[in-house]
């Protein structure tokens, strides 16, 4: 395993974070615990020193596996990070109230990355600075609850900047970034700007919710030959110096072992410019065939109206890819389909991408009618 600096906190990170959003299912769609405890525990003993996991990863049981699985020692190995789920907040103790709620669920005396989940413009004013979380989550180091502060984030770069910028005892951030992803969001520049600040940086969806980890034969023929499509996109983000380490949520033993392999030989300016510049046109011809930016992170789930609308957005981007008649019948076999989208806006609320799902659905269910 590779390790790098993380930001000016003198902690030193492994190359590969685990992240325990995607963890392995059994069939009726529940987390394997068994397996999933198995292969967490597995890296772990392959060196990997970071774990991730968030208050409502597989409706909020995230973080009671991931405690399981830190017992027997396994928590002193690691470096844990959850995060404060902002859309709970409706008043400043609940801030308080969660925190306390999470070190119960995982098993531990303290959270060693404790992040603010999900910024954006509305809810930095709303709950950052509404409910002086800054000022709760210094209380909650003091008392040895949490030991560094940090964010998570979706927006734009202007916003990235205000929260960066917000308050001095910033540790660390959490941003969307891939070879797709350069230029939205946080992107290159806020890549750049949080490091230049002194904060570890953490990429997240560095496989863009698994779309990069399958393309499509018109993206990958720009990319050079003798790596898999899962390689090409991890080594594009461990290339940039400002990254401090990646997550992947691994959900097969196999993606755990491959992903080992190319951490282990991982590294600061790994890309020739060759290789640079065949990222630069797989982004221009994936840009042009994709048709909406869902990474399948499933915040939008579950659907009031049972529509399952990660399936619907994948349908969606194959068509994109490969036109109607293939994606067709990956169509009709949804029990729910597009038109049956009654624009509660609820799945809008909480997307990451800001994603205008209902009038999407509309585009869908013209395409597929």
């Amino acid at each position: 395993m590779q390790y790098r600096k993380f930001g000016s906190t003198g902690v030193e990170v492994s190359a590969l974070g685990f992240g325990c959003m995607r963890l392995p299912l059994n069939p009726d769609g529940t987390v394997n615990e068994a397996e999933a405890i198995s292969i967490i525990r597995h890296a772990v003993d392959q060196g990997v020193n970071y774990i991730d996991t968030a208050y409502p990863y597989h409706q909020e049981t995230s973080e009671i596996i991931v405690g399981k699985a830190l017992q027997d020692g396994y928590r002193e190995k690691v470096y844990l990070a959850t995060k404060s789920p902002m859309w709970k907040l409706e008043k400043e103790e609940d801030f308080d109230e969660i925190l306390e709620e999470q070190l119960r669920k995982l098993q531990t005396d303290h959270i060693d990355f404790y992040l603010l989940h999900a910024l954006n413009k509305e809810r930095f004013e709303e709950k950052v600075k509404g409910f002086h979380l800054i000022d709760h989550m210094m209380r909650a180091r003091e008392a040895g609850k949490i030991r560094y502060l940090g964010f998570s984030f979706h927006d734009d770069l202007e916003t990235f900047k205000k929260i960066v910028d917000y308050t001095d005892q910033w540790d660390f951030c959490q941003i969307q970034y891939n070879y797709i992803n350069t230029d939205s969001q946080a992107g290159d520049e806020g890549l750049r700007y949080a490091a230049d600040k002194g904060l570890g940086v953490i990429v997240m969806e560095p496989l863009l919710g698994g779309r990069l980890a399958g393309l499509s034969g018109h993206v990958a023929e720009y990319l050079p030959q003798g790596k898999t499509a899962v390689e090409h996109a991890l080594d594009f983000v461990w290339d940039k110096k400002e990254v401090s380490l990646l997550l992947s949520g691994m959900s097969a033993r196999q993606q755990v072992l491959d992903n080992l392999v190319y951490a282990d030989r991982s590294a600061v300016g790994m890309l020739s410019e060759e290789e640079k510049a065949a990222y630069v046109k797989a982004k221009e011809v994936y840009d042009r065939m994709s048709m909406v930016a869902c990474t399948a992170c499933a915040y939008c789930m579950p659907c009031p109206f049972g529509l399952n609308i990660p399936e619907l957005f994948k349908t969606y981007n194959l068509y994109g890819l490969v036109g109607k008649g293939d994606a067709q019948g990956t169509y009709e076999k949804q029990q729910v389909r597009a038109d049956q989208c009654r624009a509660c806006h609820k799945c809008e609320q909480v997307c990451p991408q800001g994603i205008k799902v209902s009038s999407v659905m509309k585009d869908i269910a013209k395409v597929f009618c």
